[in-house]
């Protein structure tokens, strides 16, 4: 394993501290470029276009989150696969499992762009999307479901070469893309007038790029990528596996993001402008989130690999030092958002009624951002030994949270529509303890992927 090349990376052995930063810092930066995709979109169309239009946009994020949710779920079941077969030194398996993860999840792409593009309207129309956004929000929910295919592909190889330990090789073509986005969008939107259309064609477009380029360049640079048509033979032992392991997670996803469009269809009833203030809180919240995300998908990888190799002390003590270094970013983002929240927000438009309303979300939000990183860092060690099933219980709670919390909370007079951001951060703070109880009860000590045929 160590001579196969130097774009893997073992990490069962070495300071965890120290590999999980290696991997998480570039894993980091490209999460921040690839949230660019979305945020480009909405500072030049909430400066050039209009506050409707950024509000548009907004309100199809959590359809496209719901649209992408099970590709990514299965996504996340093969990198956990690959990793824990990549610890135990079975390149066999781990070149089988790249085969038939390319099957999968082109099939699930193709199925979820296909419903995105034609289900937009109606669904929007049931989300009680206001009539003066409504014409905006279907056509770039149209544009970005194509998209989707290019995104599960990027996703998949990016989740393939991270379990592999790679981090830094998704990264260089997600920056080149996110470049290209921000230039097409200037393009699209300010010298030819596309509107909202604009910016989602460049959106999709970049999508294609990244993805193209990194499948490319894994194939020449990674000799695990260097597969055969016999490891692309239908294998039912991983078939099973990844939809053991992903179907739970992407069920997990489906139910977050199907929590997200309830309570978006919760935000659209207060109006246009509320509906814009939230889209800037949950932009912010996107970019804010990924040091959290990058974290759990290092640790997630460190996991797999570890049990792969049988050294569950390291795995306790990766998750020790994924605690602190979270805790510690929570912690100083609040007091950053306290303090300068409206020059943050203002970066997105200068309306003063929707301003107020998003430095008052975004502040309230930051008070639960410790329980948000206590959730990505011990559902991702979950997620990495391969108690998948948890997963869909935390989804089930996000689900309830947010639907069960949201609207009682704005009928109390002194939260009103700020009633959806407590539910949030209520939400978060439930699944946070929830999370560190199954982590603590050590029953995922004896799951083993590699050995057992679950």
């Amino acid at each position: 394993m160590d001579n196969q090349n130097k774009y893997v990376k073992d990490m069962t052995v070495g300071t965890p501290y120290k590999l999980l930063l290696a991997f998480a810092i570039p894993l980091l930066i490209g999460n921040v470029f690839q949230q660019l995709y979305n945020m480009v979109d909405s500072v030049i169309v909430g400066r050039f276009v209009s506050a409707n239009a950024l509000g548009a946009i907004g309100t199809t994020a959590s359809l496209q989150f719901f649209f992408f949710s099970l590709v990514g779920g299965l996504s996340v079941g093969i990198g956990i696969i690959v990793s824990q077969y990549f610890g135990a030194n079975d390149e066999k398996n781990v070149k089988d499992t790249i085969g038939n993860a390319t099957i999968i999840i082109i099939a699930c792409s193709a199925i979820m762009a296909i419903a995105g593009y034609f289900a937009a309207r109606p669904i929007l129309i049931l989300l009680q999307t206001d009539a003066v956004i409504l014409e905006d929000a279907v056509a770039y929910l149209k544009v970005t479901s194509i998209g989707i295919i290019c995104m599960g592909l990027y996703n998949g190889v990016s989740g393939i070469l991270r379990a592999l330990g790679d981090s830094k090789t998704p990264l260089i073509f997600l920056i080149f893309a996110s470049i290209l986005n921000v230039i097409l969008d200037l393009i699209f939107v300010l010298v030819y007038n596309w509107g909202v259309v604009g910016a989602g064609v460049a959106t999709a477009f970049s999508q294609f790029i990244s993805a193209i380029t990194c499948i490319i360049y894994a194939y020449k640079s990674n000799s695990y990528f260097r597969i055969k048509r016999e490891n692309f033979k239908i294998n039912n032992m991983i078939i099973r596996k990844s939809m053991r392991l992903g179907i739970p997670v992407a069920l997990q996803n489906a139910l977050i993001a199907f929590s997200l469009i309830v309570l978006q269809a919760i935000v659209n009833s207060y109006g246009a402008d509320f509906t814009t203030a939230f889209t800037v809180v949950s932009r912010i919240e996107t970019l804010i989130q990924q040091p959290f995300m990058s974290m759990g998908a290092a640790v997630s990888t460190y996991t797999g690999q570890n049990l792969g190799a049988g050294k569950i002390d390291r795995v306790k003590k990766g998750f020790n030092t994924a605690t602190t270094i979270t805790t510690i970013f929570a912690i100083s983002i609040m007091l950053l958002f306290w303090i300068f929240t409206p020059q943050i927000v203002s970066i997105f438009g200068k309306d003063p009624t929707v301003m107020k309303q998003a430095v008052d979300g975004l502040r309230i939000t930051s008070c639960f951002y410790i329980f948000l990183g206590m959730i990505y860092t011990t559902r991702n060690v979950l997620n990495g030994a391969g108690d998948a099933i948890f997963s869909l219980f935390t989804g089930i709670v996000e689900c309830i949270g947010r639907v069960g919390f949201a609207y009682p909370l704005t009928l109390i007079p002194f939260m009103g529509n700020y009633g959806v951001f407590y539910a949030t951060g209520i939400t978060w703070l439930l699944n946070g303890l929830f999370s560190l109880i199954r982590y603590k009860k050590g029953k995922w000590k004896n799951i083993n992927i590699v050995k057992n045929d679950i």
